[in-house]
């Protein structure tokens, strides 16, 4: 495709000067071949032989040769077969037309400077942009892999914690021998079949996603009973929408486990979740225990939280908003974000079907 683009730009180009762009195509169809060989020659042998092993001085020699060895060939194909046949074609027209490009014998027109600066300037221009462009897709795709091994850390956080406080809570109860149990261990199960089978994809759907917010929240309300005053509101079509899977349920986990887990009595929990179009808000806020000398903050109760920020920054790095309140007596998350806007796009959109 960049060939293609370079010859139609190329023959534009050439053919404002010349008679017709017929042949200015077939002139840069002659001189094509050199770009090409230089431009592979560059990318795909020196740059990897001498640039990333760091011999530099080698690479200095040897860019310096293909630039000389470039333009040579460039002028060579010039005065030998394009500059004639341009001639020829002008002199159809005008039988006594003078190029005075082509004075002289093939020395004296191989060495004046003015043709040999142009010879350097057009073989070098179009494969040193070619080059660029290389360099920028080698480091979109470097930082692509950076991405996804780093999104994959923070996930492989997400599952061992979120998995460790679901656990506590069926513990408690079935010390309790409550007759919730069964239904914990059903809501949790799904849980985790979405967890071990579903999020394994860059983007799951939404209406899923939330489903599993659902069990999750239906889960915490068997725990806590009639102790918890819980809304959990939706506005907006979460049909046809996907969004990295788990970045929003970490936010309610920390509601329930460092805010109302800790509450006495009169905990709290809203839950508001808002789309319109591609734009997503989803806030979070909840009651908070009244402060104490030993209510010190441990580093690993902020996991979840800090994994959200860090995985927005990577998904949605301008297209995010995360506010955090954190008063007296309330602790308020805000998260926005364009689901249109994210970076990683899952290549199999029916993953998780």
């Amino acid at each position: 495709m960049f060939w293609v683009i370079v010859t139609i730009v190329l023959t534009i180009f050439y053919g404002m000067g010349l008679p017709d762009y017929g042949t200015a195509l077939l002139v840069i169809l002659m001189i094509l071949p050199v770009h090409i060989l230089y431009f592979y020659t560059v990318a795909y042998w020196i740059l990897p032989k001498y640039l990333y092993r760091k011999k530099y001085l080698q690479l200095c020699i040897s860019l310096f040769a293909c630039v000389f060895l470039a333009g040579l060939f460039f002028r060579l194909i010039e005065i030998l077969v394009a500059d004639p046949y341009i001639l020829g074609i002008i002199r159809k027209k005008d039988p006594q037309y003078q190029w005075h490009k082509l004075d002289g014998n093939f020395w004296q027109q191989l060495k004046k400077p003015v043709y040999i600066i142009n010879a350097l300037e057009q073989s070098n221009l179009v494969v040193w942009i070619g080059i660029s462009l290389k360099f920028v897709q080698m480091w979109y795709e470097k930082r692509q892999l950076a991405v996804q091994s780093e999104l994959s850390a923070l996930k492989s956080q997400i599952h061992p914690h979120f998995l460790f406080n679901t656990l506590n809570n069926l513990y408690a109860l079935t010390l309790k021998q409550s007759e919730q149990s069964p239904a914990i261990v059903l809501g949790l199960s799904d849980i985790l079949r979405y967890m071990l089978y579903e999020c394994s994809t860059d983007n799951v759907e939404l209406r899923r996603d939330v489903e599993i917010m659902k069990h999750y929240i239906e889960l915490e309300k068997l725990r806590y009973e009639e102790r918890l005053d819980l809304s959990f509101s939706i506005t907006g079509n979460l049909e046809n929408q996907r969004i990295p899977p788990l970045l929003m349920l970490p936010l309610i986990e920390n509601a329930f486990k460092h805010g109302t887990s800790a509450t006495v009595d009169d905990a709290w929990v809203n839950i508001n979740l808002s789309l319109k179009g591609s734009r997503l808000k989803f806030k979070v806020s909840n009651s908070k225990p009244l402060a104490t000398e030993n209510n010190s903050k441990n580093p690993s109760e902020q996991i979840g939280l800090t994994n959200v920020r860090k995985r927005l920054e990577l998904l949605f790095p301008f297209a995010h908003q995360l506010q955090v309140f954190d008063e007296d007596e309330v602790f308020v998350v805000i998260m926005q974000v364009d689901l249109k806007q994210n970076l990683i796009q899952n290549e199999n959109q029916d993953a998780d079907s």
